[in-house]
């Protein structure tokens, strides 16, 4: 099977990923109690900045790549709309590991659920953005 991947849905999905975590965390959203439930300021904030949100988009042109190459498997296998197929797979990629593998983590880590619960819901809304952006410019 010769996988299709339309590398401008990778690099859109991986920008509507910055778009919908600085929404997401703006202290007018969740950023507050994000915040305060991470232990975190504006001075820790400030000093790792550039460095984390250029891994941050590394890491989200990864998760893109590796998203569409899914929703193309999914979609050859389903057949149903491609747009539908790359929701769902995405959905799916979420509950089976960014959900197990942050909540597994953070148990051990003892870290609030409350930080958690904002975490995994932004991990979700993440990646069915990204699959709707990698559904609509399928290959």
């Amino acid at each position: 099977m010769d996988i299709q991947i339309n590398y401008w849905a990778v690099l859109l999905a991986a920008v509507s990923s910055m778009v919908v975590g600085s929404v997401w965390y703006a202290k007018s959203v969740f950023g507050g109690t994000w915040m305060k439930l991470a232990k975190m300021n504006d001075k820790k904030m400030k000093k790792g900045m550039v460095s984390s949100m250029v891994m941050a988009f590394v890491l989200s042109l990864l998760m893109a790549y590796v998203l569409a190459h899914l929703a193309f498997i999914a979609n050859s296998f389903m057949q149903d709309s491609f747009f539908a197929d790359s929701v769902v797979t995405a959905f799916w990629v979420w509950l089976g590991v960014a959900f197990t593998r942050t909540v597994t983590h953070d148990a051990f880590e003892q870290r609030p659920m409350k930080l958690t619960f904002l975490n995994i819901t932004n991990m979700l809304v993440t990646m069915l953005v990204m699959g709707a952006v990698i559904g609509w410019l399928h290959p």
